[in-house]
């Protein structure tokens, strides 16, 4: 039970915001000691690892009310972001988006994954700099994903680990994230 509080855990994934690259009702692999390791059955770090990178899929505590929550970093700490239409610019320079057919890849600081850019893409962010000790998360459903531009910046101790894989889709699968 110590390793499951530490190390590493499985989640259900309860909402459509991360789709398409996360489907509702997918089971997740977390390794919760990818950025540290934690006293066990505490939220306290007995040491810290280097933190998310822009493009890690990350299990997070919500900030509105400590619900378990999957998103996508976005911007780490010393970046500067900006969201306009659910399109992304990290330091100035956008994220390329391109289309392939009913498919949108987005390389985010060289993470390449989908999107989807429903609703005009959500709400707008930034630009702003990315302070010491905070993250943007936001959904790969950037259109219906309620995520950092409404909850703010999250703090890194609210990061519960780096999601590895899709390990159950209405059956067992292997997707890395």
């Amino acid at each position: 039970m110590s390793a499951r509080s530490s190390l590493a855990d499985h989640y259900r994934v309860p909402t459509g915001s991360m789709q398409p690259t996360v489907e509702i009702s997918d089971r997740i692999i977390v390794n919760k000691a990818a950025y540290g390791l934690r006293v066990p059955f505490t939220s306290t770090y007995a040491t810290h690892f280097d933190g998310p990178k822009i493009g890690d899929v990350v299990v997070l505590r919500s900030p509105e009310d400590g619900d378990i929550l999957l998103k996508r970093v976005v911007a780490i700490p010393g970046t500067t972001v900006e969201v306009r239409d659910g399109h992304v610019r990290l330091d100035d320079q956008p994220a390329q988006i391109e289309q392939h057919g009913e498919r949108w890849i987005e390389d985010l600081a060289g993470t390449l994954h989908d999107v989807r850019l429903t609703h005009g893409g959500g709400p707008d962010f930034g630009p702003t700099t990315i302070p010491r000790g905070r993250y943007l998360v936001m959904g790969d459903n950037r259109g219906d994903s309620h995520d950092g531009r409404s909850f703010g910046l999250v703090e890194r101790d609210a990061i519960v680990g780096r999601a590895i894989a899709v390990y159950w889709r209405a059956g067992f699968v292997w997707e890395p994230l």
